[in-house]
């Protein structure tokens, strides 16, 4: 850890386990080998924990097969308690979760906060979900019999989260599974795996049965997770990540026909029309850019402004952005904290300078910040032409590439023009044009004059290759639920 940890942070830090959750025991991984995680912002270790094999996943599972058949038959009303135990312990603990997520994702405080609040709706959404599962029971239309639809839980599940929203992402994918009654593996992104097994202890104190949550931390992904994926007891696989890891996990769950919930890429959109409020688009596009450091799926990419209003559209926002204040999470009024690490800058800055090589001009940022950790500028860029790489990628990083557009059927050509289909921003005061391109593009999820449209009630999730299924909203649970029919014959 960097000599200028508080105490503060040494004792949270410590407080966290540094092994393997399996079958209700924390446990080292059975190699003995353990790995380093880091803190973006200064490249110092914050902790060393177990780093497992794929015989440790393999005993993972099978805690979660063990434990199944007693979690699906636990009352509703009890597995929705536990969950809202650990949303009430995790409101609790707010503060210090989210000191955990700045240290080891590098985010501000602030929002880091959101980020807690965030993730911890969904322990409530679904504590309250668990007992409305529903079915139907009715007669034939024949009358010589009664039908009964109902509904199970798929059984034991993988989850594999990915590393920038370390709670909100874990709780969007155990909440529910848990409350649907299932019993699961987490796998975390090795470069931000404390708040999950953080949040692994808070289930433990509200009374968690062993074996129905189990964790596994490691840098062999794919030796780790291939075993589960092909053992014929797994019932579910649910990933978040990159396009090419999901179609590989796709191939891999094909053979034994797994239900499968798929998070992937992102190129979002933004849209600015020339009657749009340019003070709600610029806040908008602060939020719907620069959060998480850019660092989101949902994330805007590109920027499609009309060609009326977007040079005041550019230099407004630039000049907030060359405002924004960058250094490392827990330092106070930051806006701006590291990206995860040097490969992320290496991205960014690359595709700048493609862009740039292509003909686009930087109006502000658009260089690596030379200290210690890993920054880069929080950067506008205007004339992206078409061929620019940056396009055509999802950026990941604090990058605004501003593109032009004369009419209508031209924006939604431009906000369509991408593999993608995860979220889209539109900024018009027209209702009438809101509605159309509500229609007319081509994303899982909009937002109408807003830059954050997440929310635990809300179905999250796209379509193209930004993935299968909806995480939270009511849609949520049943990716955790399948559907039986009985008759029943009258006699």
């Amino acid at each position: 850890m960097h000599d200028t940890a508080t105490e503060h942070e040494r004792l949270l830090l410590d407080s966290i386990p540094d092994r393997l959750l399996i079958g209700g025991a924390w446990c080292p991984a059975s190699n003995r080998q353990t790995f380093d995680v880091d803190d973006p912002a200064t490249g110092s270790v914050l902790k060393s924990i177990a780093d497992a094999s794929s015989a440790d996943g393999i005993r993972a599972f099978d805690a979660a097969v063990v434990a199944q058949a007693g979690w699906a038959n636990t009352a509703p009303r009890v597995r929705g308690e536990i969950l809202h135990r650990t949303f009430d312990l995790l409101q609790e603990r707010r503060d210090d979760v989210a000191l955990l997520i700045s240290l080891e994702m590098g985010k501000p405080l602030a929002e880091a906060q959101g980020g807690v609040t965030y993730g911890a709706e969904f322990l409530r959404w679904f504590s309250e979900e668990a007992v409305r599962i529903s079915g139907r029971f009715g007669d034939n239309r024949e009358g010589t019999g009664r039908m009964g639809v109902s509904q199970r839980p798929v059984g034991p599940c993988y989850l594999i989260t990915p590393w920038n929203f370390p709670m909100a992402m874990a709780t969007r994918k155990i909440a529910p599974a848990l409350a649907a009654g299932c019993t699961v593996v987490v796998k975390p992104a090795e470069v931000t795996p404390l708040t999950t097994m953080f949040l692994a202890t808070l289930f433990e104190q509200a009374g968690l049965p062993a074996g129905v949550l189990n964790i596994v931390t490691t840098t062999s992904s794919a030796a780790v997770f291939e075993p589960i994926i092909a053992d014929p007891r797994l019932r579910k696989l649910s990933f978040t990540g990159s396009t090419p890891v999901g179609r590989t996990l796709i191939r891999q769950a094909a053979d034994n026909v797994l239900r499968t919930s798929m998070e992937l890429g992102g190129n979002a959109p933004f849209v600015v029309y020339e009657d749009a409020d340019l003070d709600k688009a610029v806040d908008g596009a602060m939020a719907a850019k620069f959060r998480n450091v850019g660092q989101a799926c949902t994330a805007a990419n590109h920027f499609i402004v009309h060609t009326a209003v977007a040079d005041d559209f550019a230099s407004r926002l630039a000049a907030k952005v060359s405002a924004m204040r960058i250094g490392r999470g827990t330092e106070a009024d930051l806006a701006v904290g590291p990206v995860i690490n040097a490969k992320a800058v290496e991205k960014a800055a690359s595709l700048v300078t493609d862009a740039v090589a292509r003909g686009a001009t930087v109006l502000t940022g658009g260089r690596p910040i030379e200290r210690a950790g890993s920054f880069y500028e929080p950067t506008v860029i205007i004339g992206v032409p078409a061929d620019a790489e940056i396009l055509r990628e999802e950026i990941f990083g604090p990058v605004v590439s501003i593109i032009e557009f004369a009419d209508e059927a031209e924006a939604a050509r431009l906000a369509n023009d991408t593999e993608y289909g995860l979220v889209s921003y539109v900024f018009t005061e027209s209702l009438a044009r809101a509605n159309r391109m509500i229609d007319a593009l081509d994303t899982g999820m909009m937002g109408v004059n807003v830059g954050v449209l997440s929310h635990a009630a809300a179905p999250f999730g796209g379509v193209k290759q930004s993935g299968v299924g909806r995480e939270g909203g009511a849609e949520g649970i049943h990716e955790y639920l399948s559907t039986k029919y009985t008759l029943i014959p009258n006699v």
